[in-house]
């Protein structure tokens, strides 16, 4: 009996893609539905990949869009053309495409209200456009109006039409299916098993603080006291002796209100201003909020992915289908200095399944806009 999950890597001429992805997929997989990602300098071939793959694979449902990267097992490419499709074989009332919408509050009643009400879709894998103008509000209007939870992340910004989502039929060409600006994705009922888990690349270095005084992005007051004499106690001498270090190594994270794992919204250090003692984030705060400083490193990454794949391994009974993880820009290459970690890591916990995904101008969980972070998502 064929696998209902099947996937493939192709890198090099995007004309060729296509055929060497296809001549991976098994025969008779029956599959009806293709997840594809390519990287930025195969963007230019998306619509003609689509199509063919297709044609070739009898599959008409498509999802997926071009990432900063794309990734499979064993492999991690960024600056070449390539791509990775994973195919699946599921009932066919049991998931629904919705094309790239920047009011999803509207147009998913509008399209899918029926399916919506009648299967109440458990999970969405999504992606978005950074050009979207308030990308925030439309992730949540897609969480809210599917009352599904999100994974996913943001696609490339460079390119004309960088979502996938629809139909790709023989009377219907591929460009039908390409959108941009909001979020398209794949809507799953509940029957299609899934777990998913989100891993940061950060690590709290302190406790979690009370921001007392606050304006726009400039945080002036932690826990009583000037918030930058906080910041400096928090990441010890060495570093605030050489502040030159700071950059890309320490952020700041906002715990989330309400978890109950701890979950925090990792973002930048803008700037400190040692005059006025304040420091400025990438993110706006206010009174009231809290605020925990996080160090990046390989080692603090590692070890909270481990985390992850230890808890998604407690709650799996067998092990994986298939797998979709959505990487961080920042992560990947540029933080482990090697190809391939992610995965790798994954596939040591959890198995050999087929496992794709792509490297994301931010990663989507639940309802949020995360940064630094990998969102693993298994069908069981």
């Amino acid at each position: 009996m064929t696998a209902p999950f099947a996937a493939a890597f192709a890198e090099g001429d995007p004309a060729t893609l296509a055929a060497r992805l296809l001549a991976q997929l098994p025969d008779g997989q029956e599959a009806n539905l293709g997840i594809l990602y390519v990287s930025e300098p195969a963007a230019v071939a998306l619509p003609l990949l689509a199509r063919e793959l297709a044609d070739g694979s009898g599959i008409a449902s498509w999802v997926g869009g071009v990432g900063l990267g794309v990734c499979a097992a064993g492999q991690e490419v960024y600056e070449t053309p390539a791509a990775v499709v994973m195919t699946a074989s599921l009932p066919p009332d049991r998931f629904r495409l919705f094309g790239a919408t920047d009011d999803p509050a509207a147009d998913l009643p509008r399209r899918h209200a029926s399916w919506i009400e009648a299967v109440a879709p458990s999970l969405a894998l999504v992606h978005g456009d950074p050009r979207c103008d308030n990308l925030l509000r439309a992730t949540v209007d897609t969480a809210a109006a599917s009352g599904a939870f999100l994974v996913g992340g943001l696609v490339s910004h460079r390119c004309a039409e960088p979502l996938l989502a629809g139909d790709i039929t023989a009377t219907q060409r591929a460009a039908n299916a390409l959108g941009k600006a909001g979020i398209a994705g794949l809507l799953l009922a509940p029957e299609v098993a899934v777990a998913t888990g989100l891993t940061q690349g950060c690590m709290p270095i302190g406790p979690v603080h009370r921001i007392d005084e606050a304006r726009d992005n400039v945080v002036i007051a932690i826990d009583g006291r000037p918030a930058l004499t906080v910041f400096y106690e928090d990441i010890g001498p060495a570093l605030a002796q050489d502040p030159r270090r700071l950059g890309g190594l320490i952020f700041a994270g906002l715990p989330v209100a309400g978890s109950d794992t701890g979950d925090y919204l990792v973002r930048n250090l803008m700037a400190i201003d040692p005059a006025h003692g304040w420091v400025v984030l990438g993110a706006e705060v206010a009174p009231g909020d809290q605020i925990v400083f996080c160090r990046r490193d390989p080692d603090s990454a590692r070890a909270d992915m481990g985390r992850m794949l230890r808890q998604l391994k407690g709650r799996l009974s067998g092990p994986p289908k298939a797998g979709v993880y959505v990487s961080c820009i920042a992560r990947g290459t540029a933080l482990f200095g090697e190809p391939g970690v992610e995965t790798a890591l994954i596939r040591e916990s959890l198995g050999d399944f087929p496992l794709i995904g792509f490297f994301a101008n931010g990663e989507i969980s639940r309802d949020r806009l995360y940064g630094h972070t990998g969102v693993l998502t298994l069908f069981t």
